[in-house]
């Protein structure tokens, strides 16, 4: 008998297809809710999961013939690791493949929020534009300005690279250094977090989130930045304090471009409310050849483990 697996939402591409030929897939039609997701768990050994899908003790417990679970993601901070490992679950994520779409993403925002393109956008669409004026609607110059890297990693490193072709001064905080030849070719000088955020103009978060980096922007190190600088997140909502981040929007000490909030999908009244931080619907990766490949090393996770092979990805 084949063993399960549940694909707990659609997927873009053909993986889903593939993994039928080693396992009974059941996959569901939309995004599954918690509640769902614990209704169909029980007898599965295989899962797809989402980083919106919590795998935690609760789960575990309903499913203990669970053997793998493939997240279709980088960030893992949805996974109790301990608790699966402890039952001897494996778990795998997608590397790599989500750099490229997610360093174009950070770049995006950031420039949309120095020149103010959403902003003006919505002017135009309101019919209130009246024309062009020299003093009107003046952005941030983006072009030898200095950004700012938090996280150093292949994201940050992707983005480092674009930032060259603007003549940016690059400074990075990293928990290790980057080989010297990789801080050469990007032109990326490592300081600490405090200094970084003292000297840049554009700021941009590539840290993982976990113990040790969830809030590190709080209301201290926002106020530590240069007045009318740019924080942009494609990383992990819960990286910086969003309370501290409206208020320092609200006194405009600070422009953002934010992908990723602290309780998705739900967004602040407050920070939706101001006109000077751009939102995103958490969609870093969301071009199809990424999304595919993310969904097909989900899947080989799942079917190499099934099958008795060494998944490519363990965490």
């Amino acid at each position: 008998m084949k063993p399960r697996v549940l694909v707990a939402a659609p997927l873009v591409g053909d993986a889903v297809e593939r993994l039928r030929a080693i396992a009974e897939v059941e996959q569901a039609p939309h995004v599954l809710g918690r509640a769902e997701l614990l209704a169909r768990i029980e007898g599965v050994a295989g899962l797809v999961a989402l980083l919106v899908h919590r795998v935690d003790g609760q789960l575990l417990a309903r499913a203990p013939s669970l053997r793998v679970v493939g997240n279709h993601a980088v960030g893992v901070d949805n996974v109790d690791l301990a608790a699966c490992a402890a039952r001897g679950v494996v778990v795998t994520n997608t590397p790599g493949v989500l750099t490229e779409a997610t360093a174009d993403l950070a770049f995006a925002l950031l420039l949309d929020a120095a020149r103010r393109v959403t902003e003006g956008d919505r002017l135009v669409r309101s019919g209130a534009w009246r024309g062009w004026e020299p003093t009107a609607h003046l952005g941030r110059r983006v072009h030898g300005a200095t950004l700012g890297i938090v996280g150093f990693g292949r994201i940050g490193r992707a983005v480092a690279a674009r930032a060259r072709g603007f003549s940016l001064r690059v400074l990075y905080a990293s928990r290790s250094a980057a080989p010297p030849d990789v801080e050469a070719a990007l032109g990326a000088t490592r300081v600490s977090l405090d200094t970084l955020l003292a000297e840049a103009d554009f700021v941009s978060l590539h840290a993982p989130l976990d113990a040790s980096t969830r809030g590190l922007l709080g209301a201290p190190e926002l106020a530590r930045m240069r007045r009318g600088a740019v924080l942009v997140n494609t990383a992990r909502g819960a990286l910086v304090d969003e309370d501290a981040l409206v208020a320092a929007l609200r006194a405009g000490h600070l422009v953002a471009g934010l992908d990723v909030y602290r309780e998705e999908p739900a967004v602040p009244a407050a920070l939706r409310a101001l006109p000077n931080v751009v939102l995103a619907p958490h969609v870093g990766s969301a071009d199809v050849p990424t999304r595919a490949a993310m969904a097909t090393l989900a899947c080989e996770g799942v079917a190499a483990v099934l099958e008795g092979r060494a998944p490519p990805h363990p965490v």
